[in-house]
């Protein structure tokens, strides 16, 4: 199948207008942008008199929390859950993947014509068969923001800052997919949009101190444990970390404490690629990659998305993911040949 937009953004709306008892998802283990487009979403529908019913799964960075009152979602570890009873829509929001929603699979594949979907993502599966896909977007908030617009429903209140806005959330979600509008997909309708938001109140350093400067105690040192185990393949063009449920255990920390982590290598002139293996169970290990952008205009993208492909992940050209099945071991090996495989075929020359 092609993934690809099925709908306008009115039909969509209308689907959205109509439903009374919406449910409100996105993938496993939600980043920034995907708890931002959740948020933002649930409170536009719940200014229009819906009862929504919002589900988390997985691990959340703590940080992001913040952003949420507790009120707001239901948080499950894993699944199978399924929507409250009376549910008339499910909206899944910043991803079109099977493998990311196996919390609500089962119900979403029994209840086809309920589902709708909104993401920015390359490529996905047929979750929802109404459904707005966008990858020129930075963000899913981005792509929400036209869909709340049509909706009716304001951004944010005023000029004055305010928390647990539409906004904020928006925003929320616009900075971190942009690594605060460092990456390449900051162009020019991010910064528009980004002032937008700012003129209804958002907080833009309150924001930044609780997301980015937020960790626990234990980050540095498993930190410490991710660089200590740092290795530079395919002429020192990639970096590859690993993390090991030990180095968790050893460190107090979690998973959900991880973010940004892979980022790290990135600061070295000749790393092209950054690669984090995290031993989540026994035998499997879920893959982060990021690239950088072309270091000058016009130059050729290190696409990561692609090389993830290989492992039936995805996401974006400078950030993407998978699991595999395999020891920390045996998945930095299998990534060192992909990697090495995509430098080969001359895609990045």
């Amino acid at each position: 199948m092609t993934y690809e937009t099925t709908a306008t953004d009115a039909q969509l709306v209308a689907r959205l207008r109509a439903a009374k008892r919406p449910f409100v998802t996105t993938h496993f283990k939600p980043d920034g942008d995907a708890l931002g487009s959740v948020l933002a979403l649930s409170r536009a529908l719940r200014a229009l008199g819906a009862d929504v019913d919002v589900l988390l799964a997985g691990p959340i960075d703590r940080s992001i929390l913040g952003l949420a009152d507790p009120s707001e979602y239901r948080h499950v570890e894993r699944g199978p859950v399924t929507p409250k009873d009376g549910c008339d829509l499910a909206v899944v929001v910043d991803t079109g993947a099977w493998s990311q929603l196996e919390h609500c699979r089962d119900w979403l594949k029994a209840n086809p014509q309920l589902v709708v979907g909104i993401d920015h993502h390359a490529r996905g599966d047929d979750v929802a068969p109404m459904r707005i896909v966008a990858p020129w977007c930075a963000s899913c908030t981005q792509v929400l923001v036209g869909i709340i617009d049509e909706l009716g429903v304001p951004l944010g209140p005023s000029a004055k800052p305010t928390r647990r806005t539409i906004a904020e959330a928006v925003f929320a979600g616009l900075a971190t997919d942009t690594g605060w509008f460092r990456f390449s997909g900051a162009d020019d309708r991010v910064f528009q949009l980004a002032a937008r938001l700012l003129s209804c109140g958002v907080d833009k350093d309150a924001l930044y101190r609780m997301i980015e400067q937020g960790d626990a105690p234990g980050r540095p040192k498993v930190l410490g444990r991710a660089l200590g185990s740092l290795e530079y393949v395919c002429a020192g063009r990639v970096a590859i970390m690993r993390l090991s449920r030990k180095d968790f255990e050893e460190t107090g920390t979690r998973v959900d404490d991880l973010a940004g982590l892979v980022n790290e290598p990135m600061s070295v002139a000749a790393v092209e690629v950054s690669v984090l293996l995290v031993e989540s169970e026994p035998k499997l290990t879920k893959i982060s990659f990021r690239s950088k952008p072309p270091a000058v205009a016009g130059g050729v993208v290190i696409d990561v998305n692609h090389i993830a492909a290989r492992f039936d992940g995805g996401g974006h050209v400078h950030a993407a993911g998978a699991r595999f099945q395999g020891s920390l071991d045996d998945t930095a090996e299998q990534v060192r040949r992909a990697c090495e495989d995509y430098f080969d075929s001359g895609a990045a020359d």
